[in-house]
């Protein structure tokens, strides 16, 4: 039985490596949309603000229609969406201007929201002798992609050169293209609630205990964006490194350090003090938020986007964690479905 789902697992984690993808390919290109398309500082602003709402109301519209056409056609038009963003993302700039960059970015945001939603779900219905270990490992697994996506577009435009840059962008694309015609053909378990497990949408809603644990996923997601987003144009023009170190010990680093934590906590998590582990990484984060914006030394500055990577690694699964154990009525499939 659970040989059947080794595929849909495996699908699972290149859905994490899709939705690293649209999420950090983009902010590499922050530098060189300004110098080529004179967008301005205001309108890249824009970019990341719209990622992320975009996001977080497709979380939100999600629950109304996911479960009416299914989760196969709903992960399906999500690896869709990261493509056709990935793909127009290359030539909506040259049509429509600034107008078009947004709308890719658009449409991608709408992919990555949708996997945010589904994968988790998809996951853990799948049969599994370790569940929490499978969960953590695939949380971690948008950690490594963000990290390649960091490594080979480097790697990429110090042979190529960045103003090839629309190659990169498609290939990047053809990984949810592949990774949707998967999902059309792997089993997907039954998202179907044990009996007496699960509460409704509006049982969930009314819970003060639900929201405050929305909260604590917006401030997580925040917390990772804001570096993350930032990192490459941050060491390129703020701390006047060249491109390719600045991605390499800004952005990669900060992921790799991200998924160190995860795969921790996966690891020694029944021997860890979650309350503890969050606290601290709280506190770690505000130093390298201080570390990045207060200490004009380039090396400073690059250490305190590393760190805030391992600070921020188990803000989104630990909160997860907490709300399924929790909401005990909610059912954990619905607390992710929810939350994320």
């Amino acid at each position: 039985m659970r040989n059947n789902y080794a595929m849909t697992m495996v699908s699972c984690f290149v859905g994490y490596v899709a939705q690293a993808i649209v999420n950090n390919f983009g902010p590499l290109l922050f530098v060189m949309f300004q110098s080529n398309y004179g967008f301005s500082m205001s309108e890249i602003t824009t970019l990341i603000a719209f990622n992320f709402i975009v996001q977080l109301i497709t979380d939100i519209v999600s629950a109304g229609f996911v479960d009416k056409i299914g989760y196969r056609i709903s992960i399906c038009i999500a690896h869709l969406f990261c493509a056709a963003g990935l793909v127009l993302l290359t030539i909506l700039p040259d049509v429509l201007g600034y107008g078009g960059l947004l709308m890719a970015v658009v449409l991608y945001a709408i992919g990555g929201g949708l996997i945010e939603v589904l994968i988790s779900p998809i996951m853990e219905a799948c049969p599994s002798e370790n569940k929490e270990k499978a969960m953590s490992l695939l949380h971690s697994f948008y950690c490594w992609g963000h990290m390649g996506v960091v490594l080979l577009s480097t790697l990429f435009f110090a042979v190529l050169g960045i103003g090839n840059w629309k190659i990169l962008s498609v290939f990047w694309a053809l990984i949810p293209f592949a990774n949707m015609f998967l999902f059309a053909l792997i089993p997907i378990g039954s998202m179907q609630p044990a009996d007496g497990e699960g509460k409704s949408l509006k049982e969930l809603f009314s819970l003060k205990l639900f929201w405050a644990f929305m909260i604590m996923m917006l401030c997580a997601g925040a917390s990772e964006q804001a570096v993350s987003q930032w990192a490459s144009t941050f060491a390129e023009e703020g701390l006047g490194v060249s491109k390719t170190i600045g991605d390499l010990a800004g952005p990669m680093a900060f992921a790799f350090l991200m998924g160190t934590a995860r795969l921790i906590y996966g690891k020694c998590g029944d021997r860890i003090n979650l309350n503890g582990f969050m606290v601290l990484s709280a506190g770690l984060c505000i130093i390298s938020y201080l570390c990045i914006s207060l200490i004009p030394v380039p090396l400073i500055g690059l250490l305190g986007c590393a760190i805030c990577g391992f600070s921020v690694g188990i803000m989104w699964p630990g909160t997860i964690s907490k709300a399924a154990f929790a909401i005990r009525g909610g059912g954990v499939r619905q607390c992710l479905r929810c939350l994320q």
